[in-house]
Order: C-alpha cells, then sequence, then structure tokens
C-alpha cells in the first residue's frame, strides 16, 4: 500500500493542476448541455446565476468540488490492484503448461471409422488421450441395411451419421482427417496418410501422423478370390455408394427392359439379376429386390413382370449354412414360391460383360447371361493391412492375428478389432501341464473331481471356449465333460479321475473352437470392450483379469468374451427369421417387426433413428422410391 499512495497523491494534484488550467468558453458548452433557460425551467429555480446553471451543467471533474478526486484515486487504486492481480493470473498461467507437460497424454490414433472403429469412440474417455481419427469417409454407415437402400427402402442418408457430429459429444475435441492410410510404420510409429478427395492441394496430398497407441479397426474389403471379370463386372454391397449404385443399375435395366425396339430374348436377359452368394447379406438383398419388383415396379413398367428372373448361386447345399437348418429350410421354400431360382453347390468361374460362368456339383460348365450381377461372397484384406502384416511377421495370416485382448501379436502399443482382424485364443492344451499343476496342489500325481473342479473354475475365466463350451452342451460337472457317470455308492467329489481322460476332454473343447463371424456385431462389441481397457489403463494398478496360469498374479484385464445377442434374416413379404441365444428360433410377422425394432433402437442417434423410421413408414404410405438420378 505504500507504493499506491504517491501514485494516487500525484494522479489527484495532476487532476487539480488540469481542472484549474483549463477555461473553456460557454459557448463551447452550447451543444452538448441545456440552454440556460430551459435548464433554469427545468430545475424548477429561475432565479439561479449563470455561473450556478454552468456549474451544474459542467462534468464532476470540471467543478471545484473537493470530493471527486478521492473518486478518481479510488479508481487508479482499483486499476493497479486489478494490474497486479492480472499479472499474477498471468503469472500462473505461465506456469500451468509447465506441470501439464510432466503429465501428457498419449497420442491415440483411431484407423476407421466402420463398427469398430465408432463404439470404441463413443465409450472411450477422449479426456485420457490425444485422440485422432483418421478414415477416408467422414461418416459412419449402420451396413446391416444397406439392402433396404438397394431397394429403395430407405435412404441412404438416413444410415449414415456424420463422423463430427459424434465426435463432438465427446468430453474432449478430438482432431478427424478425411485421408487414407496408405502405410503404418510400427517401428517409428508414424502411419503415412493421403488426402483421396477430389479437391486437394497440389504436391501436399500426403502427410504423416505420429502415435503413441494404434488401434486399427479398417475393416475388410470384397474378395473376388481371384476370378476373372468379378472386379469388373459384379456390383458389391460393402459400401454405401454400392447400394446407390445397385439401386441405380435395377432402374437402368428395366428402363432398357421398356424400350420398344427391343425383342423379348433382349428383355429376358436385361431383367436377368444374378446374386452371387447364399449368405445373409446375399439372401436379404435378393428378399429386397423381389419385394422392389412385385410391390412396385411392375406397376410401373406393365408388361415386364413374367421377363424377370431372380437367381442366387450358393457354394454350400444350403442358403443360410449358418443359420439353424429350419430357417434354412424354410429359407429355400418361401424363394421357390416367390419364384426366386437357388443354385447350391455351384461355384463361379468368369464373369464377363453379359454373362456368368459356372460350374455345378456334377463338374459341368454352363453359362448364364445377366442383366446385372452382385457379389456377395467373402471379405479380404486390405492393401495397408497386408503391408502391415508383412512388416511383423504376420505375412502368410488373412487377417491380423491378435491376443485374447485385441493387441496385435509381435507389435506393442497396436490393438487390431472388427473384420481386419481375428483373435487368436489360447488354446487349454498349450497349458496343460500347468494347469494340473495348479488342480494337483499336494503332488499326489492322481486328480479327484474336487481338485479338477477348483483348477476348471480359476481358469475358466481365462480360457473363454470352455465356458462356451460347457454352456453350449448343458455340461455342469466334471463327469458330464469327461463322458463319465458317477460309480455307485461313491462320493462324486472323492473319485479320481485318470489324467489322460481329462486331457482327451479338455483337447476335444480346444477342437471346437471356432473364429468370430466377421459381423458388425463382434465388431461393436470389441468396440465397447477395447475403450473400457482403455479408460483404465494407464490410471489404476489393479489386477481385474483371471489368474495368470504360467507365472504369479492376475492379468491387468478379463480378455475379451463375444455375446452372441442372435442374428436375423429378412426374407421378404415383411417375413423374417431369427436365430436367437439359446438355440431359439423365431419365424413370420411377428420376427419382422422384431427385427424393426431391434434394428430401430441400435441406431447411432437419434437422427438416424427417425429418419429410419420415417422412411419405413413412407414406404407403406407411398411404396418404394423409383427414382432414377
Amino acid at each position: 500500500m505504500s507504493s499506491i499512495r504517491p501514485l494516487s497523491r500525484l494522479v489527484r494534484a495532476g487532476l487539480q493542476k488540469s481542472a484549474e488550467s483549463s477555461n473553456l468558453s460557454r459557448s463551447s458548452y452550447g451543444t452538448r448541455v441545456l440552454s440556460r433557460r430551459s435548464f433554469a425551467s427545468q430545475s424548477g429555480n429561475k432565479s439561479l446565476k449563470d455561473d450556478e446553471l454552468l456549474a451544474r451543467a459542467r462534468p464532476f471533474w470540471k467543478t471545484e468540488e473537493k470530493w471527486w478526486p478521492y473518486l478518481m484515486m479510488l479508481a487508479a487504486s482499483g486499476s493497479l490492484g486489478g494490474l497486479l492481480v492480472v499479472s499474477a493470473d498471468a503469472k500462473t498461467k505461465e506456469e500451468g503448461p509447465t506441470e501439464k507437460v510432466s503429465e501428457k497424454k498419449k497420442r491415440l490414433l483411431i484407423l476407421g471409422t466402420g463398427w469398430a472403429g465408432v463404439s470404441f469412440l463413443k465409450d472411450l474417455d477422449t479426456s485420457l488421450y490425444e485422440v485422432t481419427i483418421v478414415s477416408p469417409r467422414n461418416y459412419f454407415v449402420f451396413t446391416p441395411l444397406l439392402p433396404n437402400v438397394t431397394s429403395g427402402t430407405v435412404e441412404a442418408h438416413s444410415i449414415t451419421e456424420p463422423v463430427r457430429r459424434i465426435a463432438r459429444n465427446r468430453k474432449k475435441s478430438i482432431k478427424f482427417y478425411e485421408a487414407e492410410c496408405l502405410h503404418i510404420d510400427a517401428a517409428n510409429k508414424t502411419a503415412s496418410c493421403r488426402d483421396m478427395s477430389d479437391v486437394h492441394v497440389k504436391g501436399k496430398e500426403d502427410f504423416t501422423l505420429e502415435y503413441d497407441l494404434l488401434v486399427i479397426a479398417l475393416g475388410a474389403q470384397p474378395n473376388t478370390f481371384g476370378i476373372p471379370g468379378v472386379k469388373e463386372h459384379c456390383h458389391f454391397l460393402k459400401e454405401i455408394e454400392d447400394a446407390e449404385r445397385i439401386h441405380q443399375s435395377v432402374l437402368d435395366c428395366f428402363e432398357t427392359a421398356n424400350l420398344p425396339h427391343l425383342s423379348d430374348e433382349e428383355k429376358r436377359k436385361l431383367l436377368s439379376f444374378v446374386v452371387i452368394g447364399g449368405g445373409p447379406t446375399g439372401v436379404e438383398f435378393a428378399a429386397e429386390l423381389h419385394d422392389l419388383i412385385h410391390e412396385d415396379l411392375v406397376k410401373l413398367y406393365p408388361g415386364l413382370e413374367e421377363k424377370v428372373k431372380i437367381t442366387v448361386i450358393q457354394g454350400a447345399d444350403h442358403i443360410l449354412s449358418m443359420f439353424d437348418e429350419r430357417i434354412s429350410d424354410f429359407a429355400e421354400k418361401k424363394f421357390q414360391r416367390q419364384g426366386v431360382e437357388i443354385q447350391t453347390g455351384c461355384f463361379v468361374q468368369a464373369v464377363t460383360d453379359n454373362e456368368v460362368t459356372v460350374k455345378n456339383k456334377s463338374g459341368q460348365l454352363y453359362t448364364m447371361p445377366y442383366g446385372m450381377a452382385v457379389w456377395s461372397t467373402g471379405i479380404g484384406t486390405r492393401p495397408v493391412v497386408s503391408k502391415f502384416m508383412e512388416q511383423i511377421g504376420q505375412k502368410s495370416r488373412r487377417v491380423l492375428a491378435t491376443d485374447e485382448w485385441l493387441r496385435v501379436k509381435g507389435c506393442d502399443n497396436t490393438f487390431a478389432l472388427g473384420d481386419c482382424a481375428t483373435i487368436e485364443q489360447r488354446k487349454i492344451m498349450e497349458d496343460i501341464d500347468e494347469i494340473l499343476k495348479l488342480a494337483d496342489v499336494k503332488n499326489s500325481g492322481t486328480l479327484t473331481v474336487k481338485q479338477i473342479k477348483e483348477a476348471l473354475e480359476s481358469i475358466k475365466e481365462r480360457y473363454p471356449q470352455l465356458k462356451a463350451y460347457l454352456k453350449a452342451n448343458n455340461k455342469h460337472d466334471v463327469m458330464a465333460l469327461l463322458g463319465k457317470k458317477v460309480p455307485d455308492g461313491k462320493n462324486v467329489q472323492s473319485v479320481e479321475v485318470s489324467i489322460e481322460d481329462l486331457k482327451k476332454a479338455l483337447g476335444h473343447v480346444d477342437s471346437q473352437l471356432k473364429l468370430f463371424p466377421a459381423t458388425a456385431q463382434v465388431a461393436a462389441q470389441q468396440g465397447e470392450y477395447l475403450a473400457k481397457c482403455f479408460n483404465t489403463m494407464d490410471h489404476t494398478d489393479a489386477e481385474k483379469g483371471p489368474p495368470r496360469v504360467r507365472g504369479s498374479g492376475r492379468h491387468r484385464f478379463k480378455p475379451f468374451q463375444y455375446r452372441h445377442l442372435g442374428q436375423f434374416a429378412p426374407l421378404g413379404e415383411e417375413q423374417a427369421a431369427a436365430q436367437l441365444p439359446g438355440d431359439r428360433i423365431s419365424i413370420g410377422r411377428s420376427t419382422m417387426w422384431l427385427w424393426y425394432s431391434v434394428y430401430l433402437s441400435k441406431q447411432v442417434s437419434w437422427r438416424t433413428r427417425f429418419l429410419v423410421a420415417f422412411d419405413w413408414s413412407k414406404r407403406v404410405i407411398f411404396g418404394r422410391d423409383s427414382n432414377r438420378m
């Protein structure tokens, strides 16, 4: 305060001197104050002198009152105090980054915006990392409804959600770059990317991003199996652009077939639609195509209905071979009633611009003319993933191999999920010696049912295939696992078990181990699981995983376990089939309504939820979209 008093005195003296030296004329106030008469009349005192009127009209700092310098001194003191506070605050802010540098967040790079990538992003605590996303498309696609887009039932924008809108709802700002990753350098932890858009700065298309943690969720691309002509002449159904092209191609076929100068044979060829692949995607597309043609297009193109032919080519003995036999049988009979031809046990050998060459079960070759062919069988590895696999010693594999925690094998701080990766579950027999030691605590060389039960309970979480096998086969005890019966008159817990029988039973469990299907359901669950791991990765020392079979302690996290929630197969004409958990089967119109409710609830936002529901309602009232644009 001692430094403030001299300053206030100087300010006061200066202001007083300025007031005394200023001698403004009355006329200078003419434009700013009321006239003498009007001022006097407003004040209610007409006898006031001119000097008094002028004094009242002057600002307070032009008067001779003694109180106003104190006010100015107070303002100056307050300004100085505020300056000191601001200076102190600025100093604190300057010191802030020094503290943050020591707590620098790890750079997390996410490649891909499909089911796996978006599910991971939605559940990730983005305040813990510096998150960057790279993808050649700036939106998420609800792929299960792509067949609806091909028929015009649902519009393309209704099943897409901007990634930036999803990222905007997170705790921390996220960087997103619409580009394609071309190369991953695992040694230097960099990713080389390129702007693939039509609008770019020449010579600056390529850029490089550094990372500390990498999540690869690039999905897969259609697999042509090297068959000639497939890539050049067939439509795929993997992206939103594919669905829109198929819709336009169907309308093109009808518009051309409706021309008056074409023969019936040429019209039949144009209206022959071939679907290669009898899995869920191919069957659902064939059903949607049938409904589009027979419920909408035949009304707009009279006389062409009898010339339409839809054929489904399937390499297996039945369509929907991954479903229960009852569903496959129902679907085949329904297609036959609708006039959809099914050719099972047949393999495509080549595709030209106007016909498909097929080999049947007996090895005979024949050709099929077509107007449009859709390829919906098999998925392949993207080039950037293939190059990365060569770099880390996985060249001979089809997709990236990860462990049960989704960590890429042979590469630190790198994770992969979705269609671009597969989990290599560790087999029980690889650790059978340690498991036997764990069971035979007393090292007696023999095992009882009680000892085996305790050992299996401790490893069941580490080896999910054991838990899945016991649940699927309703085996609730050790004797059921071994396929043995309890001897009469003996306590089951004390029954001794042959070690060879135990090894044989556990070996059979390993033989039933299957890879997870490349579905949206698996990718979404993997994204959710990995996000939970990342949220606690560097902020807790608790080990929540199963006990280590080799070594002491526990694993950091529980291994990923897939929960099958069921699968649907829409079959057209407002009917669908579903295989629900517990091997329950549901077929019919009620199942279709269940399909509507489930897929509506699984939308990533209320915006897409509303748009999809609106499109479905619009189709009932006005029919499907048949515009060719």
